[in-house]
């Protein structure tokens, strides 16, 4: 029996992805296109390329990165460094936790600390938000230690509402991992720390880029969280949160508003552009190995 789809239905799908594909990329024409227009220009015609230059957008550009009232420089510090931070330590602390859960898992208390992962996957941001504000201010008070406002702060947090995700995507992949290798290492005289390191960590790399990029990108992107554990403090801001202080600033000259918006979306765009294939590959490997 003959299963080559029609050529009606692959014109059918290729439409629809089409579609597809205009609906998620016009946003980001919308405002690339608007980056290369004067305000004036974007009030006439904000919705096509009239108007719009190579030469203006990169005016517009340089006119935010040496703007004071967004101090690029001092926000794209603070994304980078919260998000490098935060990616690293879920990368290990949640292969840490996934290793001993899927090496354990007909264990009742290692099945109890799975299901606690999961469970809080489905609690959303803001029920919990306000009572964490309070939180880590009377724990940073207690320890003696600024928890709000401060860095530190806010990468503990993301520790706690990204290694859910994190471990369940690793756990998964880890379950597939032969457990002849770790008993071939012990038989070695390996110790449980270096199993984990020089056997298991190595072979966690396809996936680890799915989480890293998954991760990576939640961090980056992320405008609440910052918001309320940092605020609009100018040595600690995020991108996120410098935008929209931007925008209070410059609610008129969109052309601004526009730039200030396609600064903080480049480095993601570029990130996914190179970390795509990994993505996909990473999660089918944790699917098929889970």
């Amino acid at each position: 029996m003959n299963r080559t789809p029609k050529k009606w239905v692959l014109a059918v799908e290729m439409i629809i992805a089409i579609l597809v594909a205009i609906y998620v990329l016009y946003p980001f024409f919308m405002v690339l296109i608007n980056s290369g227009k004067t305000t004036t220009g974007i009030g006439n015609d904000p919705v096509t390329l009239a108007g719009a230059s190579f030469g203006q957008l990169v005016r517009n550009i340089n006119d935010v990165v040496h703007n004071d009232h967004f101090n690029f420089w001092w926000a794209f510090g603070s994304s980078v460094t919260i998000t490098v931070i935060s990616v690293l330590l879920l990368n290990l602390f949640g292969a840490m936790a996934a290793w001993v859960i899927s090496r354990n898992q007909s264990k009742p208390w290692a099945a109890a600390i799975y299901f606690t992962f999961i469970a809080s996957m489905i609690i959303p941001f803001q029920v919990v938000m306000l009572p964490l504000v309070s939180t880590f201010r009377d724990v940073g008070k207690f320890i003696g230690i600024q928890m709000n406002q401060s860095i530190p702060g806010i990468i503990f947090a993301y520790l706690g509402f990204g290694g859910a995700m994190t471990v369940f995507i690793l756990t998964g992949f880890i379950k597939g991992v032969p457990y002849d290798l770790e008993e071939s290492a012990n038989i070695d005289g390996c110790s449980p720390e270096g199993t984990f390191f020089k056997i298991i960590f190595p072979l966690l790399r396809p996936v680890m880029m799915t989480v890293t990029i998954l991760n990576g990108m939640w961090i980056w992107n992320d405008y609440l969280l910052p918001s309320m554990m940092i605020g609009t403090s100018e040595h600690y801001k995020t991108l996120p949160v410098a935008v929209q202080t931007f925008i209070g600033s410059y609610v008129t000259e969109w052309n601004m508003v526009m730039s200030a918006a396609l600064l903080a979306m480049i480095p993601m765009i570029i990130v996914f552009l190179f970390g795509q294939k990994q993505i996909v590959q990473g999660m089918i490997d944790g699917a098929v190995k889970g």
